[in-house]
């Protein structure tokens, strides 16, 4: 995760008095405290992405003779909203990785009544990381994260809610023609606003299937070295 370096000998015969004891129940509570200030704020760009969907679709629909214009911006707008959440999501990625390496390797074992064992594996992954902080995802499996946890289902809404709007309003279309006139946006074609939507939709679509072969792909190699 962080680093691959061998444990000191020294780190595998110490034991922890009870002032570092109690130095660790503190970091631990100071890295749940960052982690849930970060996990406050990937909510705070996804309720923002929400709200401004669902303004959009109340004015789009406000009336047959409304325009589509507003879920188009909107979009876009969701699209700027993902990459702000993706590299929060970086850094909340950081803290949640220390809680958790934290609770398996320090708070599990003295649960199960073995104590904190010291292998100079875990202590040494966690200093490292605090000397040599970095993060531990790129921006883009990033993005696909938040993609498949939040935002493909808000991108999913937009899309259905525009080709709906072109459908039905201001009468259902008769035809690919009229659906098509009914896209364009000033001298901007039909076709080519649909066809820019397709590409769109068909890019976080790509994203999402991609990251999510690397993360398979990276686990697998994880669990390969935890057997090795």
């Amino acid at each position: 995760m962080m680093t691959n370096a061998e444990p000191d000998a020294a780190a595998i015969g110490h034991r922890f008095d009870n002032a570092e004891m109690g130095m660790l129940a503190h970091l631990y509570r100071g890295e749940v405290y960052r982690s849930t200030l970060w996990r406050t704020r990937l909510d705070q760009t996804t309720n923002w992405a929400v709200v401004t969907t669902g303004l959009a679709l109340s004015l789009t629909y406000s009336g047959p003779e409304a325009s589509p214009l507003p879920l188009i911006l909107v979009g876009l707008l969701v699209a700027v909203f993902l990459m702000f959440e993706a590299r929060r999501y970086r850094y909340f990625n950081v803290w949640r990785a220390r809680c958790r390496l934290m609770e398996t390797k320090m708070i599990q074992p003295i649960l199960r009544g073995d104590g904190l064992a010291i292998d100079g594996k875990w202590n040494t992954l966690l200093a490292n990381d605090y000397a040599k902080p970095r993060f531990h995802i790129s921006y883009l499996r990033a993005v696909g994260r938040r993609l498949r946890k939040n935002y493909a289902y808000i991108l999913t809404v937009q899309a259905v809610a525009y080709y709906g709007k072109l459908a039905i309003h201001p009468t259902s279309a008769t035809g690919p023609s009229e659906f098509f006139d009914r896209a364009a946006i000033g001298p901007i074609p039909g076709f080519v606003v649909v066809l820019a939507g397709v590409l769109f939709h068909g890019s976080w679509i790509a994203i999402a299937v991609y990251t999510l072969s690397v993360e398979k792909r990276a686990r697998i190699g994880r669990d390969l070295i935890s057997i090795a």
